[in-house]
């Protein structure tokens, strides 16, 4: 077996930008205009443009909501150099929501994306 992540997007060329400039991801394929596919070392991320409000599936009751949400499904992103990592998150726009330092555990950092997706940071063991 193997996973695939795809993450909607409103606008697809933001979607990449931040995805590379942040984790180092690079656009392997854009087999439609509204799809890209990224990849950095064994990780692979599907970016999808769907509009704001749009139906994931007929008859659904609520539309695509990019303002800020958290869902219990959401990436985990573990990096050697945490703080690097999460300074070019926020200067790419994303939101630091909570920053963890505990002693004996990796650093770790909850923030969402431009686009309202929860993502986190986890850090080394320290």
């Amino acid at each position: 077996m193997r996973l695939s992540i795809s993450v909607d997007v409103p606008d697809l060329d933001q979607g990449v930008a931040f995805y590379r400039d942040v984790f180092g991801f690079v656009e392997i394929s854009r087999p439609l205009p509204t799809m890209a596919n990224l990849r950095t070392g064994d990780a692979a991320l599907l970016l999808l443009a769907k509009a704001g409000g749009s139906l994931p599936f007929p008859g659904a009751a609520q539309g695509r909501d990019y303002t800020a949400h958290w869902t219990p499904v959401h990436l985990d992103f573990h990096v050697t150099d945490i703080e690097a990592v999460r300074d070019r998150a926020v200067a790419a726009g994303a939101r630091l929501e909570t920053w963890w330092e505990v002693p004996g555990r990796p650093k770790a950092g909850f923030f969402r994306d431009p686009f309202g997706h929860g993502f986190c940071l986890i850090g080394e063991r320290s």
